[in-house]
């Protein structure tokens, strides 16, 4: 973790932080999932997810077995870069 991940952590309630945490360690979670890792209740999740992604350290996305769940995953440290100066973040074309 980079240190303007530790501040922009810093302001953020406790739940929001091991929520952070276990993302930042393990990847990619589902609301449900992140409740049993970190054996908070789900609403409590749901605000800790909420609080992250305003503070851009977590991006929502959709996941690719249920269309009606969302995934979480932390956003790369140059993606929080560039959203925090106002600029998109770099795409890098594949061939």
């Amino acid at each position: 973790m980079d240190d303007d991940a530790r501040d922009r952590l810093e302001p953020l309630p406790p739940s929001a932080k091991l929520v952070y945490y276990v993302l930042d360690a393990e990847g990619r979670f589902d609301q449900t999932g992140l409740a049993e890792e970190t054996r908070l209740s789900t609403r409590t999740v749901r605000f800790a997810v909420e609080k992250l992604v305003e503070a851009g350290l977590v991006e929502e996305g959709f996941c690719p077995t249920d269309a009606r769940r969302s995934v979480y995953e932390p956003v790369d440290a140059a993606d929080a870069e560039s959203a925090a100066s106002g600029t998109p973040p770099a795409v890098v074309a594949e061939d």
